[in-house]
């Protein structure tokens, strides 16, 4: 069996032996997952390789790109100034970003952004990937775009876009970028090794994304169609995550580094009602509107059904979660989950890339044993 490293609560035995499967299957190279439980870690453990090659261990402080994972570190952000009474998830978004009111927009809210119905999933005038590191004319180009569906209309992804849309309002209201708010606000206090805006001094430890085989992009649908749309403009690739431009800018719906503990450091912030640790990021009831229903139907990219809170994704018949519970994935397959009920947080992260944009079954296998666990514990 596979060489897994770390810390594990034996009550938990069965989730270090499903990523040791994973890793001997073959399904995975190198890859680490975290559980907390009341805001501390049961499970810190990590195996295999940072590299193809496999002359890399995974080690203790290996990091990696974990795309839309980085998300749900964009969503805290909008909850704690929320909670501060600077941001109102239900106020139109030129309240805080005037400029945004072109073309129609005067009435699209802040958790229109957060519940990727804003009509706004992709950009309507074609960007080179190495756009993406110039935030003015990401964010101004979406401010000045027509919505591509009806606002509040149902969802759709707002892969990338999401990031800009909600950083924008986030450094309107701070006067400072996300990245600067987040590394302060919450991976400062947390003690917690993910960025958003990746400085040189981690390069060393970060494990690179080996991709998926190519796709046959034709089969999302015709050129002009939403999901392409969204999806190829600009098309990011794992590949794109090598690229120094890439891990310096500040891409707040992609482009986040850290690790299984990392993420769930943060995230069980959540799980906690607003504390782990000794830390309070948010009162209990600001953690409420991340349950306040945004969409709940098939999305218009991911053309799958999709139940959407404020940000996070929520449980349905198609994701089966507590009421109390939350998850988002990331593009390749990292997977963070919180269970407010439980106090349960549980995340994987991991270098080799499957298809899947949200998320995939290796990431659910560790949750499976996670519950599986807790049910054996209170047995």
């Amino acid at each position: 069996m596979a060489e897994v490293r770390g810390t594990c609560d034996e009550r938990f035995s069965m989730v270090r032996d499903t990523l040791a499967a994973n890793l001997d299957a073959g399904e995975d190279v190198g890859a680490s997952v975290a559980v907390f439980l009341d805001g501390e870690p049961v499970v810190d453990i990590w195996g295999g390789y940072a590299d193809v090659e496999g002359t890399r261990p995974w080690e203790e402080d290996t990091v990696t790109n974990v795309f839309s994972t980085t998300k749900t570190m964009t969503f805290l952000c909008a909850l704690i100034l929320a909670d501060r009474g600077e941001l109102d998830f239900h106020a139109p978004v030129a309240r805080y970003w005037p400029e945004f009111k072109a073309e129609g927009k005067e009435a699209v809210e802040v958790r229109h952004l957060m519940g990727h119905t804003a009509g706004l999933s992709g950009w309507s005038e074609k960007l080179d990937a190495e756009d993406l590191a110039d935030w003015e004319k990401c964010t101004s180009l979406l401010a000045n775009q027509a919505p591509w569906w009806t606002p509040g209309d149902g969802s759709g992804y707002h892969a990338v876009t999401q990031g800009y849309l909600v950083g924008e309002v986030v450094r309107r209201i701070c006067g400072e970028t996300l990245g600067t708010f987040f590394a302060r606000e919450i991976a400062g206090p947390l003690g917690a090794d993910f960025h958003i805006g990746t400085p040189p001094e981690v390069d060393d430890r970060i494990a690179r994304l080996i991709p998926h085989e190519p796709v046959d992009l034709s089969l999302l649908g015709p050129a002009d169609s939403i999901p392409v749309r969204t999806l190829t403009n600009p098309q990011i690739t794992g590949e794109t995550s090598w690229h120094e431009w890439w891990r310096r800018a500040e891409i707040p719906a992609a482009n986040g580094h850290g690790n299984a503990r990392s993420v769930a450091k943060i995230q069980s912030v959540l799980a906690g009602s607003g504390e782990a640790r000794g830390v309070r990021l948010l009162s209990a009831a600001g953690c409420e509107p991340v349950f306040e229903e945004q969409a709940n139907g098939t999305d218009r990219v991911l053309s799958a059904p999709f139940r959407i809170g404020m940000g996070y994704g929520l449980g349905s018949d198609v994701v089966p979660l507590g009421p109390r519970a939350c998850f988002w994935g990331g593009y390749g397959g990292s997977l963070i989950v919180n269970d407010l009920d439980q106090r349960l947080t549980v995340c994987y992260v991991m270098n080799r890339m499957a298809l899947d944009l949200v998320g995939d079954r290796r990431g659910a296998s560790i949750l499976l044993a996670t519950v599986a666990s807790l049910a054996n514990a209170s047995s």
